[in-house]
């Protein structure tokens, strides 16, 4: 038992002499661990509770030497804008085009260093003590290890500033007649520019509500325009579109803003930092979103979730937040925003009956020819792409209006059909179709009137409704008599189903003169290519005639019977004209070339039609000799 406690003293005495002697290696380590650590954490306090400066004036870019201090602004997370440190390294001659300088600098701190410049970012305020110097708008390079900006001095954004302020722009259709009856990209903005490493910081797209299907193809659509990069983020949980002024007051230098291009059931709407603020308007991003000069655009105030660090791609995630009035400049140095005022947008409701039941989607979409066409040929394809009723075997038969100018004047409907075994899938093929027909009359170089709103009902038909016309006969004599009735019998064949005859009963018109007369069995697109012959090249038919054509325009779903008499026809502001006379089609002849006329030289006229049960395609001719002794 003695020997049990001396050995318990022996090893308790040996662990109090090596604690004691290692003490002095600890607090060594320890002393050094801290003097390391310590200029990390006095280089980078703690984010300022104190906002930032919103009245100390502007600095002059004549004054802008290297290796001054400056201080950004900008929202890493939540609302509350966090300043960086910004080392000036000089000023870029013309960088920004002739007479255009730039400011090159370098962000410093914690957070810049570990994100570079993020996509998002654009807009940051830059000051010189409390005097503003400009905005981060630019960024070097793709995968720079330093995170070295390009800033928009102050003086070119004021510019934008002082623009007149025109309450509701005008739709700028001149821009887009070169392409006015066929569906393309909008022209590549100085964003997508590859000559130079210096380029716009991106301005994220957010895209709430839509599928990766339906995000891939806007990034097609919008490859090259620097639109096409869309970030992480969410729509607004406003309740409503209505001026927030509550919201509007917290705005503040360094804040996140977002001009919406869609809103509603669906959101579309990018991301930039707020440069300037006064009590009616704010200057933001430091370079243009949409390079489309007046516009009017919902401008909300934004959260950031989260600022993603990428070497490639790095981007703020963020939700849209309350109305707080409406973009009206979209310029070269910046965008301007104005405070309470309201955006002019196109609502589109849409309706999809299948038989599940009906789903309906209401959104707004921007008013800017440019992009509209394709902003609701998305809208469109994201509607039938997320139905649960979609197969690859579903067909679709859209129909619909477009509203100009508030009902005052008729109103262009919709009547398109998409099947499945086309070379584009159904809803790819619907959406697109719908685009050019809203194209052909939203970009005409002569429309005058506003869309007041788009409605479109679409019915979702679970198989494929492709009809063939297999053959066409007569069920008497090919010789015949003007004025006689005549039965004609065509054989169609459904996709995969047994062939079925139609008989269709017709009367020859009684003026017909002897001779041989050629009888068209056909579906519609055949009918109204014969009836509307196709204009010189790069004629332009005005809004009128692309109204009429619409409302004349033959259902898919039927078949065809009409004769094609030896007679001049015209076609006037897409009107059809018959049997004219030869003097008549002697003098539309000189006005082919300058007016909405076409001449043909058989005149078209429908005698019958029958349904198909499907969309029908194919045409026959049958050849009738006329005897002498009909019905006058």
């Amino acid at each position: 038992m003695p020997f049990a406690c001396t050995l318990i003293d022996v090893r308790t005495g040996l662990k109090e002499i090596i604690f004691a002697l290692a003490m002095p290696l600890l607090t060594l380590q320890m002393t050094s661990l801290v003097a390391q650590e310590a200029p990390t954490l006095s280089a980078n306090p703690p984010a300022q509770a104190t906002p930032p400066p919103s009245n100390g004036g502007f600095f002059p870019l004549s004054q802008v030497r290297r290796g001054m201090k400056a201080t950004a602004w900008t929202v890493f997370s939540g609302t509350q804008p966090e300043p960086m440190d910004v080392e000036i390294l000089g000023v870029l001659k013309g960088a920004r085009g002739p007479g255009h300088d730039m400011i090159l600098a370098q962000l410093h701190g914690a957070k810049p260093e570990y994100t570079g410049v993020v996509a998002g970012m654009s807009g940051s305020p830059v000051y010189i003590g409390n005097q503003l110097l400009g905005s981060l708008s630019y960024r070097i390079g793709q995968f720079s290890k330093d995170p070295i900006a390009g800033i928009t001095p102050i003086e070119q954004m004021l510019e934008v500033r002082d623009l007149p302020f025109l309450a509701s722009p005008a739709p700028d259709v001149s821009s887009t007649v070169s392409r006015s009856n066929t569906l393309e990209s909008p022209a590549p903005t100085a964003s997508s520019a590859t000559s130079s490493n210096l380029q716009p910081m991106e301005t994220p797209l957010v895209m709430s509500g839509f599928s990766p299907e339906a995000v891939r193809l806007w990034q097609q659509q919008m490859a090259g325009t620097g639109l096409e990069m869309v970030a992480a983020g969410g729509g607004s949980s406003a309740s409503s579109s209505n001026f927030d002024p509550a919201s509007a007051a917290t705005v503040l230098p360094g804040s996140a803003v977002s001009l919406q291009l869609v809103r509603g059931d669906l959101e579309m709407a990018a991301t930039c930092t707020v440069t300037y603020v006064d009590p009616k308007q704010l200057l933001a991003c430091g370079h243009p979103v949409l390079q489309a000069g007046p516009v009017s655009l919902p401008m909300t105030k934004s959260e950031v979730l989260a600022t993603l660090a990428s070497p490639l791609n790095a981007f703020k995630i963020v939700n849209t937040g309350a109305t707080i009035g409406a973009f009206t400049e979209d310029r070269d140095s910046a965008i301007r925003g104005i405070f309470g005022e309201q955006a002019k947008m196109i609502p589109v409701h849409i309706a999809v009956q299948s038989p599940s039941g009906t789903r309906k989607l209401n959104i707004e979409v921007l008013d800017l020819p440019s992009l509209t066409p394709q902003v609701l040929m998305i809208a469109v394809f994201q509607t039938l792409q997320t139905s649960n009723s979609n197969t690859a075997e579903s067909s679709y038969h859209l129909t619909g209006n477009i509203d100009l100018n508030g009902g005052a004047t008729p109103e262009a409907p919709f009547d398109l059909w998409a099947g499945s075994g086309e070379q584009l899938p159904a809803p790819m093929q619907t959406a697109l179709s719908v685009a050019d027909r809203f194209n052909r009359l939203y970009a005409n170089n002569t429309r005058q009137n506003a869309v007041r709103q788009v409605d479109l009902s679409v019915e979702v038909i679970p198989h494929r409704v492709q009809v063939e016309l297999e053959s066409a006969r007569l069920i008497s004599s090919n010789i015949v008599h003007a004025g006689e009735s005549l039965v004609v019998e065509a054989t169609l064949r459904p996709w995969q189903q047994p062939s079925r005859n139609v008989r269709i009963p017709i009367t020859l018109p009684g003026r017909l003169t002897t001779g041989t007369l050629r009888l068209l069995i056909s579906d519609a697109g055949t009918l109204d290519r014969t009836l509307n012959q196709p204009r010189p090249p790069g004629h332009t038919s005005n809004v009128d005639t692309e109204m009429t054509l619409a409302r004349r325009q033959h259902p898919a779903d039927r078949i065809y019977i009409s004769i094609l008499a030896p007679d001049t026809q015209a076609g006037i502001a897409g009107q059809t004209l018959t049997a004219l006379p030869l003097s008549m089609a002697n003098a539309l002849e000189t006005q082919r070339a300058t007016q909405d006329v076409s001449l043909n030289g058989e005149s078209a006229e429908t005698l019958a039609d029958a349904p198909a049960t499907g969309v029908l395609s194919g045409f026959q001719i049958l050849n009738l000799h006329i005897e002498p002794g009909g019905s006058f």
